[in-house]
Parts: structure tokens; C-alpha cells; sequence
């Protein structure tokens, strides 16, 4: 308590302003002593002495190893098998006496590694390795490691295909190649003692092999069950062996990663900085390649040392008082609490005196501790007795109060045990009534105060020990009021304002003017200028609107009056961008979009529009839909729908008054939504023909716009046509498009049904429309047919075909192609959709396409005429710029293209909508005659010429 804890004059007892802390000795070192430091403040000077696992030192017995400088404890020639262990310092002074926070002295060491020699590693080519670090005997764990290669000090970095574990040490490698062939040295560290040591070389060998296999992903670091401090940093190991080399995957099985995680070392390292409770759950790290994966899971618990959230202080209280000692501390465990009196335990969760005596004065420790540390909280309570005394809180000399006031007179004086009060207006003994109040505490309360109430007035104070009084005088001031208020002003953008405030007051007191800007006081150095209770705001700006509040105060009281200034542009505008944009509740389809509103250039804001960018058109903003659809200008939150699963967006806001629409604000930061099921099944689902007793089931894969979520891959399942029961295989491939099923027992020919849908780590989609395709034929003059995929497009490629068998590879057969130039990757851009005038058709029409340079020529267009929502449809080919379609009901998909020899291009797409109608049914008659004339006519010709060839023609096909 100020004036009496930490006074030198009263005395107090210690407060620790340094403590030991733990200490790891290394064995080797040059210095042989440990010093433990111990430091408290104290008036009459503290003094000191140390425990060792809870047992007093004894400096004149034991002076060959342990002496005491000042307050710190000086361990001379440590030994490890009697230095080990707990210490604690104790201060003490006539007051009372505290313990310190335990202090564990360890022996720190790292051995030197074995000498025998390491054997050589051999491994093949594609396969992976581990070479053990097996470190020597050491304390603490904390051991850092890398690993050298072939000498010193050439360490090895670690990639994506090496990784050294900090667990263990052992180093990784997912793959062996050719250039990995070396001697390997494991490098230990260790920080607490500043020493590193490393192993005997280990040759590593690796053998050719031809071709190089492949193997599935094999994890083989993997971070254990995990305990963690609230506010600590960890970091958990993952890595695979496998060719092609694995990908790692980090996930929260149980939600999502923290916001404070990062990912390193290739995915090797997943680092939780900060860890929090929300923290704690289950983790899994996956395994990838092409031949397979795999996968890992532990546990992530999240714990916490004790903290205070309610502890003790100092006090000073009366004798013959009640008083209750408490304090409550958090953590994980719940800590155990106990207390400690001049260092001398307790016993006691809580500490109540319910009548103080002396003998209860003394210093006081509440202690917190679980398995994961140890709290103090100090305080020191004194029991006191006296009579009352106004030496050190007398009462006020003078007191002022504007008349018809309220005032408060204090009466504080020391004294135990608590007095009795009384007050008196110069001979006048005062009792409670509608104006005097007089507190329990002794101070004295008077209420719409009046000259009448001018005077000495003495506050009488008396217990069982003695009495004294204390007087002061009171006097009333005239009251301030405001006589001339600040009146509403209304200017333009560059003008002068001007607002007056005046006010009477006691002529004896001085009166100050403060002006306030809708709650922020003004500085008028700065922003105006001040002619006793006039503001002058010159060359008015936007920014100057809002209600000025005049304060007029003087010593003793205080008056306010406002009014409101508006500021008009020259020239009004659209609104200014919102600010703030950021998002809250992602789900897989939805969020929600918060903003904060811009200035609306004195024009109000009649709506906002809300717009959006995803990962796959990072330059392209398109007007996002909203629920409510119609974003009302007084909103600062809206909902955003119909957005994709497992997609990075970003928004941004506008806001539209009468004026129009003015810039969009900054974009939000990126978020991803939540992943779904997919609800997209492959298309073109087919296949047949292959080898002998396969079965061939192929399919145009997913767009990964719909995957919906990682993990993607599909399910093909299949039977024969007279059977009921279905085979499924998983493909988990995302773009694969063909999967062959070989069984011996297949017949040649046979008719079976197949179907396809997609999966991912949410759940599994809908099935595809279900195909009939055949298995293959027998027999041994086939020929073999192989697709060749991921070739680059307008390029030269040599191949070679070889067969095989158990005796080696055949001669070659080499054959030399060039891939066609890419189609256009640029659609047609529809630029009208017209309904002729007979209604019974519509013309739509496009720009032509203009290739790139290495893209291929347009031949032609194909228009593909369709139901909305249905794959099939009349499909078109034409050379014009438009074309004329039959209308049809209900509603249908237009899709145009580019044809080249290097494939179709990009599609444009249109929708339209109409209802069948008899001229409908009249044309498409007429151009049925048409076309039957026209074969008549082109039969007769060819009857005439004799045309000895099949001739080709083409047609308008329907699919």
C-alpha cells in the first residue's frame, strides 16, 4: 500500500525481485561452479538462506562446495551425485519471511559416438533408404541434428526426397538415385551445453537397376501422441518413402488446421505456432504418389501451466476484523493450491481470520502448481491498532461548490479498530436529513448546496483507543450557465465556419471554453481557431461535419451546449468505397460478407452490390448472387450463395446512390470454402475391345472445378448384363480416364453394364447414366492399339515399339509423327441472338475466331443444339458466322466452337427459350420435302454419270 509497503521509514517485509531458475550444468565445463542467483527488497535488509531438496544447507558444514555472496547461492566444484537436484532461496526480516520458485541444477552431457566402423548401405535405384543416426548417451533431449557428406563441413540440405527427422535424427531418403552414392556422417548438437559430436561415416551404395521401379508411398516418420503448453510452439514430423517421391498432406481430422500453422521441408514439418485449446484434436499427415498412399494419425493434447486469474496483495487491516485470504489460479490439470506463512506451510486452500489479532500478521505465499509448473503469489498482511489520526489524510483546508451543487467532503482518518463519526458546522452537531447525508465511512454528503450552507465544518472520529477531528471550510460559488448556445450551421466545401459560445460564472473563478467534434475533443492549435468560446473552422472539409459540443468550466462546475454542422460538397459525387471487407461464417456454398460503410458524398446510399473473383479468373469480377438479393443501402452484412465448394474466392463491395455507382472497395483477404461431396458424375462413359479376358470401361474425367474437395478420385463399377450383383473398383486418380479389368475367367464378347461416379474426402457423388460395352475378343492376330497421352501439341516425336518376353526386348519398330497445333483456347464471342420474324426460328451469330500463332486454322464451327441439362443434342457444322435454328419449347443450350485439325476449341455458350408453335411444325416439314428432293436429285445425277466410287458426303448428324 502506498505510504506504508515499500516505505523505507515504516518498513516492510521482502519482495523477491530475482529468483533462481532452473540450471543445466555441462560436465565438461572450465568454470567449476554454478551460481544460483536470490535477490529481495526489504526494509530492515532481508536475510538469506537455501534449501536443497527441501532440507536447509548448512554453510559451515558443507563450505567446501557451498558458499552464500549476497543473497545468491555459489556451488563450488559441482558434483553430479550430490549438486542434482531442488533448490529454493529464503528471505527474512523482522516483518516475515518468503520462499522462492523451485530451481532444478541438472549435469548436461553428449558422449562421443561409437567408433566401430558403419556398414555400407546398398540399395536399387527408385528404392528408398534410411541411414540411422543411433546418437550417443546425452542430457537434455534437445539435440539438434544434420547430416554431412563425404567431409566437413559439407551438410546435406534437406528436399523434397531427403529429409532428416529431428526426433530421432535418422536421415531419409524417399528415393535413391545415382548422385546419392557417398559417405554420411550424423552430426549431433546440443544447445544447452554448446558441444556437438559426429558419427563414424556410413558408405551408401546405391545399385543400378533397369527400367527403375515404382513404389507406393511408405511412411516412415511419424510424429507420435503429442502433449503441448498452451502458448508454445511444436512442431509435428511426417515423410514417405516412394517412387514417384510421395506428397505430403497435412489436415485436422477433427477441423481445420489452425489459422497459426505453416508447413515446411516439402511438407516434411507441419509447425503449430502459439498453440491454443482449440488446438487440441486429432492430426493426420498423407502419403501420395501414383502407385498408391499412405496415411498417419495421433493425437494432439493441449495443456496449460497454472496462471493467476485472481491473486493476493498487500493489505493493512484492522485488528479484531474478519479478513479472508483467497486466490484462484487456471491451468490444465486443474493446479492444487496451498498456502505458506514466513515460509511455513499451511495446509489450507483458503485462509480466513475471522476475528485478526497480531500473532496473524506476516508474510504470505498462495502456491499453484500441476504437473507442468509452479506459481507464487506474495503479499504481506499487517494487523494495526491505534487511535484516529488526521496526520497523514487530514481534511480539506478549502472546499468549493457551485450553488445548488453537490458536494462531498472526505473524513479519512487512521485508526483501528474502525471509529465512530460525527460532524459539526461550526457549534452546530449535524444529523442525517433530505440535504446531509453523512456516509459510514465518515465522509459527509450535502445536496443542492446554498449560501446557507457556507462554513467551517469538523469531522470527529473516536474508537476504544483515543479520538481526534479534522475541519475544513466550505464556500458556494455561482453556479455557470451557458448564455449563448452554438447554433446549427450548414456551409460549403471550402467556406469558413463559425460557431459562438458564451457563458456567466463566479467572477472569483476562471472559466476555460472546450470544444468537442461528435465526442473527440478539438485541438484547436491544430484544427481551428479560438476567440473566447467562438471556433472558427477555416476552409471547411468533408471531414469537419458533425455536432461541436461548447464546454464552459471552471474550478468548481461545468456546463455544455451543442450543435450540428454540415458540410455540402461542390460538386456531389457517387458514394466512396466501403471499407473493411472481410469474411465470417464460410460454409461449402455460403458466407457471410461484412463491411463497413464509406462516405456517401451527401447523397444517400440506396444499395450495394457485391462482386467476386475465384482462383480460376484471378482478373475477372463477376456480381456475386445475395440473400437477401437486393443489398439495402443502410447494410453493412449480406449473404453470399451459390458459390462452389473447396474454392478460393475473394469479394469486394460498391455502393450506389442517386448519383451512381461509385469504386469498389479493396478485395477481402482469400478464403477457401468448405469441401463437399461431389455432385458431378463423369461423362462419355464407354470402352470396350483390349486384350484378351479384359475389360476396358473408359470416361471423360471431372473438370477439377467440381471435385468439391482433396481426395478425389472415382468408382467404376460393372457387371454382366444378366447379372445382378456389381463389382467396384477405386480409382483414385483425379484426370484418370480409362481403368482395364483383367480376369481370366471373362468370355470373349461378353455384353456388360457399367457405370462411374466420383469421391473425394467427403463423401462419394452420384452415378453416371449406365453403358453397355462388350469385353474383349479372342484370339492371337490382334491388334494392339496404345494411346498416347501428354504429348506437347505442334511438336516432332520419334517412337519406338519393342515386345517382350521372358527372353528380353525384340527388335524396335520406329515410327516419326508430329502433333497439330492446339485449337484456339479463345471462344467465339456471341454477338447476337435474334428470332426472325416468322418465329419459327432464331439466328444466332459470332465473331470469328482469330487463331494465335501456334494454334491451329479454323475450318469450320460446330453448333451443337441442346435441351438445358441434358448432354445430347442436334449438332451443327458450318463455315459461316451464324446460323439459323429450328425454336423450340422449353428451354435449350446453344454451344459454338472452333473445329481445326488440332481439335475443337474453347465454347461459347447461349441459352434460349420459346414454345412450339404450328409454323414450327410447317417448316420443319418443308425443309423434310426439301431435303428428300434434293437426294432424288443427286441419285438421278450419279445414275447418269455411273460414279464407279462409294461417294462421301457429309450430313447433319444427331447425337
Amino acid at each position: 500500500m502506498p505510504g506504508i509497503f515499500g516505505d523505507e521509514s515504516s518498513g516492510f517485509g521482502p519482495v523477491f525481485e530475482e529468483e533462481p531458475a532452473d540450471t543445466i550444468y555441462p560436465e565438461e565445463s572450465p568454470e567449476a561452479k554454478i551460481v544460483m542467483s536470490c535477490r529481495a527488497r526489504a526494509s530492515p535488509p532481508a536475510k538469506y538462506r537455501w534449501r536443497l531438496k527441501g532440507r536447509d544447507i548448512d554453510f559451515k558444514t558443507e563450505s567446501d562446495h557451498f558458499s552464500l555472496v549476497g543473497g545468491n547461492l555459489v556451488i563450488s566444484n559441482p558434483d553430479k551425485g550430490k549438486h542434482v537436484g531442488t533448490y529454493s532461496c529464503v528471505a527474512a526480516n523482522i516483518f516475515g519471511a518468503v520462499v522462492s520458485r523451485s530451481a532444478l541444477v541438472q549435469f548436461g552431457y553428449l558422449d562421443m559416438f561409437s567408433t566401430e566402423e558403419r556398414e555400407a548401405v546398398r540399395v536399387r535405384e527408385g528404392q528408398g533408404a534410411v541411414l540411422l543416426c543411433d546418437p550417443p548417451p546425452h542430457y537434455p533431449d534437445d539435440l539438434s541434428f544434420r547430416w554431412m557428406l563425404n567431409e566437413f563441413p559439407v551438410f546435406i540440405s534437406p528436399t523434397e526426397r531427403m529429409f532428416v527427422s529431428q526426433m530421432t535424427g535418422n536421415l531419409y531418403i524417399s528415393k535413391v538415385e545415382a548422385i546419392d552414392s557417398g559417405n554420411y556422417s550424423c552430426f549431433v548438437s546440443s544447445p544447452s551445453i554448446a558441444k556437438s559430436v559426429f558419427s563414424k561415416f556410413i558408405p551408401l551404395v546405391p545399385l543400378v537397376e533397369r527400367p527403375i521401379k515404382k513404389y507406393p508411398a511408405d511412411i516412415r516418420v511419424k510424429f507420435s501422441e503429442t502433449y503441448a503448453l498452451v502458448g508454445q510452439n511444436i512442431t509435428l514430423e511426417c515423410f514417405a518413402l516412394g517412387n514417384p517421391i510421395p506428397q505430403i498432406k497435412w489436415r485436422k481430422v477433427d477441423g481445420d488446421l489452425p489459422l497459426h500453422h505453416e508447413i515446411s521441408l516439402a511438407g516434411g514439418q507441419l509447425h503449430l505456432r502459439n498453440v491454443q485449446y482449440e488446438d487440441e484434436g486429432t492430426y493426420e499427415c498423407e502419403a501420395l504418389n501414383s502407385k498408391g498412399k499412405d496415411w498417419h494419425r495421433a493425437n494432439i493434447h493441449v495443456e496449460a501451466s497454472p496462471q493467476w486469474l485472481e491473486d493476493i496483495s498487500s493489505t493493512e487491516k484492522n485488528i479484531g476484523s474478519a479478513y479472508t485470504m483467497s486466490c484462484l489460479a487456471s491451468g490444465k490439470p486443474k493446479p492444487h493450491v496451498h498456502w505458506l506463512k514466513n515460509g511455513q506451510s499451511q495446509n489450507k486452500h483458503e485462509l480466513k481470520f475471522a476475528r485478526l489479532t497480531f500473532n496473524d500478521s506476516g508474510m504470505y505465499q498462495c502456491i499453484a502448481e500441476n504437473r507442468h509448473g509452479i506459481i507464487h503469489a506474495n503479499s504481506e498482511l499487517r494487523v494495526f491498532a491505534s487511535a484516529p489520526t488526521f496526520l497523514l489524510s487530514p481534511v480539506k483546508k478549502k472546499i468549493l461548490v457551485a450553488k445548488n451543487g453537490r458536494v462531498v467532503i472526505e473524513c479519512r482518518p487512521r485508526a483501528a479498530p474502525k471509529p465512530v463519526f460525527t460532524w459539526s458546522k461550526g457549534t452546530e452537531l449535524l444529523a442525517n436529513s433530505s440535504r446531509i447525508f453523512i456516509w459510514e465511512s465518515g465522509n459527509l454528503e450535502i445536496v443542492n448546496a446554498t449560501k446557507t450552507d457556507e462554513g467551517m465544518y469538523t469531522c470527529f472520529a473516536e474508537n476504544d483507543l483515543g479520538k481526534a477531528n479534522s475541519t475544513g471550510s466550505l464556500s458556494i460559488t455561482e453556479a455557470t450557465k451557458i448564455t449563448l448556445a452554438p447554433s446549427n450551421a450548414d456551409v460549403t466545401v471550402g467556406e469558413d465556419a463559425r460557431m459562438q459560445c458564451a457563458a456567466s460564472h463566479d467572477s472569483t473563478l476562471d472559466i476555460t471554453f472546450v470544444w468537442s467534434l461528435d465526442g473527440h475533443t478539438i485541438d484547436i492549435d491544430i484544427e481551428g481557431e479560438h476567440y473566447d468560446g467562438e471556433i472558427v473552422i477555416k476552409k471547411t472539409q468533408l471531414n469537419h461535419a458533425g455536432r461541436y459540443t461548447c464546454t464552459a468550466q471552471t474550478p468548481v462546475d461545468n456546463v455544455t451546449a451543442s450543435a450540428d454542422l454540415v458540410v455540402r460538397g461542390e460538386d456531389l459525387a457517387p458514394p466512396a468505397p466501403p471499407g473493411g471487407v472481410r469474411v465470417e461464417e464460410i460454409r461449402d456454398k455460403s458466407l457471410r460478407l461484412i463491411w463497413s460503410q464509406g462516405t456517401d458524398n451527401h447523397s444517400p446510399i440506396s444499395k450495394y452490390s457485391i462482386q467476386y473473383r475465384d482462383s480460376a479468373s484471378t482478373d475477372d469480377w463477376r456480381e456475386a448472387v445475395t440473400s437477401p438479393v437486393n443489398v439495402e443501402g443502410n447494410a453493412e452484412t449480406a449473404t453470399v450463395v451459390g458459390l462452389i465448394p473447396w474454392t478460393e474466392y475473394e469479394f469486394r463491395v460498391t455502393a450506389t446512390n442517386t448519383l451512381g455507382t461509385g469504386d469498389p472497395s479493396d478485395p477481402s483477404p482469400k478464403i477457401t470454402t468448405l469441401e463437399a461431396a461431389p455432385v458431378v458424375a463423369p461423362s462419355d462413359i464407354g470402352g470396350g475391345g483390349g486384350s484378351s479376358r479384359e475389360l476396358t470401361i473408359t470416361w471423360t474425367p471431372v473438370q477439377p472445378e467440381y471435385y468439391y474437395g482433396p481426395n478425389f478420385g472415382y468408382i467404376v463399377a460393372f457387371k454382366p448384363h444378366n447379372e445382378n450383383e456389381w463389382r467396384k473398383v477405386t480409382v483414385a486418380e483425379p484426370q484418370a480416364r480409362r481403368y482395364v479389368h483383367k480376369d481370366s475367367s471373362i468370355s470373349p464378347s461378353t455384353e456388360f453394364d457399367v457405370k462411374v461416379k466420383a469421391f473425394n474426402k467427403k463423401g462419394e457423388g452420384p452415378y453416371s447414366l449406365t453403358a453397355v460395352i462388350y469385353s474383349a475378343q479372342d484370339g492371337k492376330n490382334t491388334h494392339i492399339h496404345k494411346h498416347t497421352q501428354n504429348l506437347k501439341p505442334n511438336s516432332h516425336y520419334m517412337m519406338e515399339v519393342r515386345a517382350f518376353n521372358n527372353a528380353g526386348l525384340g527388335p524396335p519398330k520406329r515410327i516419326e509423327i508430329s502433333t497439330k497445333k492446339p485449337p484456339p483456347s479463345r471462344p467465339p464471342k456471341i454477338i447476337s441472338t435474334r428470332l426472325n420474324p416468322s418465329g419459327s426460328t432464331v439466328n444466332i451469330a459470332w465473331e470469328q475466331v482469330q487463331p494465335l500463332a501456334n494454334e491451329s486454322k479454323v475450318e469450320n464451327y460446330k453448333v451443337l443444339y441442346r435441351p438445358e441439362g441434358q448432354p445430347k443434342g442436334e449438332l451443327y457444322i458450318t463455315q459461316k458466322q451464324h446460323i439459323d435454328l429450328p425454336m423450340r419449347k422449353g428451354l435449350h443450350t446453344v454451344e459454338v466452337r472452333a473445329q481445326t485439325e488440332g481439335g475443337d476449341g474453347a465454347v461459347a455458350q447461349v441459352q434460349i427459350s420459346g414454345k412450339q408453335s404450328h409454323t414450327n411444325v410447317l417448316s420443319d416439314f418443308q425443309h423434310s420435302v426439301i431435303l428428300f428432293l434434293l437426294l432424288f436429285l443427286f441419285f438421278v445425277i450419279l445414275h447418269r454419270n455411273q460414279i464407279p466410287e462409294r461417294t462421301k458426303t457429309s450430313r447433319i448428324s444427331h447425337i
